[in-house]
């Protein structure tokens, strides 16, 4: 099932520098192969239901290897069956709307 994600990932107790492991979970979604789109709070993910949720684990073993003992995570889960819908269709949708006034 194709699947559209807002991955949030919190390291807990690393100080207020988050960048460095937003950086590694970054990387473990490239490294997936999955379609993404960082944006200032987090990251939108693109694909497979299978692939999205085992790049997310990724993501925490990449953190957790930064040496963080904790990391909470917050997702948003979108799925349709009426139709293939991209990051980019979501977004023109309602570009499309502000345009008209």
């Amino acid at each position: 099932m194709k699947v559209i994600v807002d991955l949030c990932i919190v390291p807990i107790g690393v100080g207020v520098n988050l960048a460095p492991y937003i950086a590694a979970c970054e990387r473990a979604l490239i490294h997936a192969g999955l379609k993404i789109q960082l944006h200032p709070n987090g990251t939108a993910i693109e694909g497979e239901w299978g692939p999205v949720f085992m790049a997310i684990e990724a993501c925490h073993q990449a953190v957790h290897a930064m040496g963080c003992l904790r990391v909470y995570t917050s997702v948003a889960i979108n799925t349709r069956t009426d139709r293939d819908q991209t990051l980019e269709d979501k977004v023109a949708s309602v570009e499309a709307l502000l345009k008209q006034g």
